[in-house]
């Protein structure tokens, strides 16, 4: 696997998000002013084909690095790709002297975070009638 990091979003990660958070999860709002401000990693496998891919951002108000937008292309997933994505976000928040990464995770990926040590807190929410739960891991 290959990592790239770009500020603001490329098209490898707009081609990932579409075709995991639009086509196949149904999300309108995919897209935002968020984009134009963070870092997107991107992984690419042996051909270079777009295979994963998240942003991350400072937010003051939270005093953390926040995470989003984690997606692997379907046909990758069960292959450790994700915690691949997940420790390449927190070593580039380490590089920025990040103490503490903060997700919005979908509940249903709450245990995907969990195993790589992040802890819920916060209420249950829903974002575009999709059950999410914030979570976060001090670096």
């Amino acid at each position: 696997m290959k990592t790239a990091i770009y500020e603001g979003i490329p098209d490898p990660a707009k081609e990932i998000r579409q075709k995991v958070f639009v086509k196949e999860q149904g999300f309108r709002d995919e897209f935002d002013e968020t984009d134009d401000i963070a870092a997107h990693i991107v992984l690419f496998d042996e051909n270079d084909l777009p295979v994963a891919t998240c942003r991350v951002f400072p937010d003051a108000e939270m005093d953390s690095h926040i995470l989003g937008r984690l997606a692997v292309i379907k046909e990758y997933r069960g292959k450790n790709i994700g915690s691949a994505v997940l420790k390449e976000a927190e070593r580039y928040v380490q590089e920025k002297h990040g103490k503490c990464i903060s997700l919005h995770a979908q509940c249903r990926a709450a245990d995907f975070y969990r195993k790589s040590g992040y802890t819920e807190f916060g209420c249950i929410e829903e974002e575009q009638g999709c059950p999410h739960i914030w979570m976060r891991k001090y670096l």
